[in-house]
């Protein structure tokens, strides 16, 4: 073990972790979802989107478990013959992906705001801070179909698949900035009063650099826990989205196509398209709420 990985092994934080059940459950369960999604080439029976191993005489097939099931398939099949486990395989990469991207931009976005308003004040606090009110005033659902739709209309209809990706994790992305805008700016609002700060103002280190390289690292721990909590409710957001149809392309589907794929068979009793992706999306967002849930209170041990 390396004299790095040994450190963070005696912290406090892996001690936590390592006597926290729900936690270790959590992360071990985020981490099967990581390595069959990013590793879906490698993992899954099959490769449902390659149109050449596609069979249309299996489609519809029930789980393995259930009569007339196929051991090929243990999770049944979809109505064009398609592997429903490597389809949640690869369904979870693009939701996974999609999620991550939007986070990232969000977080960057959201820090840069919130530090600014934070430690420059006055009008700039006021200015920022009421368009995120603004936009905290609506649902981000309702933000990120309004982006979606402007958009759509603003580009030809042969483009909207090839910039279906970047549009949902814009939208998505500028539906999530105020909460780390808010965060930011109330841990800035109390660093910038610290002596650390103060003495570097009269050395003359320049405002951008006390903010990124002083502040900053002493309100990461919010934001990583909001962060967390921002993934789940990221990838809930494509999934309705997708769910609606403005979502991913169906070329490359993510949970949520699945879901609304599915959906159009459940009620003639092909359960299973529809159930086994909403299942896998369940267990994934709350992977990832508990591992949120539970850093919170390991970053604050005030709240456990």
């Amino acid at each position: 073990m390396s004299a790095t990985l040994k450190r963070w092994w005696d912290s406090d934080l892996a001690w936590a972790w390592r006597h926290s059940p729900v936690a270790v459950i959590a992360s071990l369960m985020l981490l099967l979802f990581l390595v069959c999604s990013f590793g879906a080439g490698w993992v899954a029976p099959h490769n449902p989107f390659d149109l050449t191993t596609v069979e249309l005489l299996d489609a519809l097939l029930p789980p393995a478990w259930s009569e007339g099931g196929s051991a090929n398939y243990p999770l049944g099949t979809d109505s064009q013959g398609r592997d429903l486990l490597s389809a949640i395989f690869y369904g979870s990469r693009v939701s996974l992906l999609i999620g991550l991207a939007a986070v990232v931009i969000s977080m960057v976005v959201g820090i840069a705001l919130g530090l600014l308003a934070g430690y420059a004040g006055g009008r700039t606090d006021a200015f920022i801070m009421r368009i995120a009110d603004v936009q905290l005033s609506f649902p981000a659902i309702l933000i990120a179909l309004l982006i979606d739709g402007v958009a759509r209309a603003a580009f030809p209809r042969e483009m909207h698949e090839n910039i279906a990706f970047p549009v949902l994790i814009g939208a998505i992305s500028l539906a999530g900035w105020p909460q780390y805008a808010r965060t930011v700016r109330g841990s800035t609002l109390v660093e910038k009063g610290r002596e650390y700060v103060q003495a570097a103002r009269v050395i003359g280190v320049s405002s951008p650099v006390i903010m990124f390289q002083h502040v900053l690292p002493n309100v990461t721990g919010p934001v990583l826990v909001l962060a967390t909590v921002h993934l789940a409710t990221a990838i809930i957001t494509e999934a309705t989205l997708s769910f609606l149809g403005v979502g991913v392309p169906s070329t490359s589907p993510s949970l949520g196509t699945l879901i609304r794929i599915g959906n159009d068979f459940l009620f003639s009793g092909e359960w299973w398209i529809t159930i086994f992706p909403g299942l896998a999306l369940v267990l994934l967002v709350l992977s990832v709420n508990l591992l949120g849930d539970w850093l919170r209170d390991a970053l604050n041990p005030r709240l456990s």
